[in-house]
């Protein structure tokens, strides 16, 4: 008889995101999991005594994964249009997981501003801030309005109520980055004019 194949906690963790991309994250229990790995459920109510916790790391990996997703952006594309384009593309490709991510309620951050100080945007951040040459505030601030349209589009487009169109989105989303550009720029020539 081979011996069993012993479950890990990233086999668990794994398993856990496989079940939210193909059937959504309520969908993670003992029972499916298990099914998934081939196991009983004992294994995995061994590593995590509860489904939240396990819906918890199974959600910090996917925030991992989207992460990485979004920064993947080509060296003759501008960097914050690509990262926008690639949220987006997200949605379209991995609706489950987008709605897992932001429609969960298992995020860290409970407003804007959390989301913006936090630990996963800084290399986002920091790369709009070299794209767009302005100080860290005004980066912040053209990252809120990119980042709130480019939410928008991806959150009608997972919940299957708009057709993705690249060129569309591309055109509107380099649209509201110039327009934030100019509001950023302008506020920093007024801050400037008076001090």
């Amino acid at each position: 008889m081979p011996p069993k194949t012993r479950i890990t906690k990233d086999m668990i963790v794994n398993a856990a995101v496989e079940v939210a991309k193909q059937s959504g994250y309520e969908n993670i229990n003992a029972r499916t999991v298990a099914e998934r790995l081939r196991c009983s459920t004992q294994p995995v109510m061994y590593h995590f005594s509860t489904i939240d916790a396990m819906k918890r790391a199974a959600y910090a990996q996917v925030d991992h994964l989207h992460s990485a997703y979004m920064m993947a952006v080509s060296p003759d594309q501008d960097p914050v249009l690509g990262i926008g384009l690639n949220y987006i593309r997200f949605a379209v490709e991995e609706p489950q997981l987008f709605r897992f991510l932001f429609q969960s309620g298992y995020a860290q951050e409970h407003s804007l501003l959390e989301m913006i100080d936090s630990e996963e945007l800084i290399p986002i951040l920091a790369a709009m801030q070299e794209g767009a040459g302005l100080p860290m505030k005004q980066t912040k601030q053209v990252f809120l309005t990119v980042a709130l349209f480019a939410h928008g589009y991806a959150g009608i487009i997972a919940n299957n109520g708009l057709e993705y169109d690249e060129k569309l989105v591309a055109k509107h989303l380099e649209q509201a980055w110039n327009g934030a550009l100019l509001a950023a720029a302008q506020e920093e020539q007024d801050e400037s004019n008076h001090p």
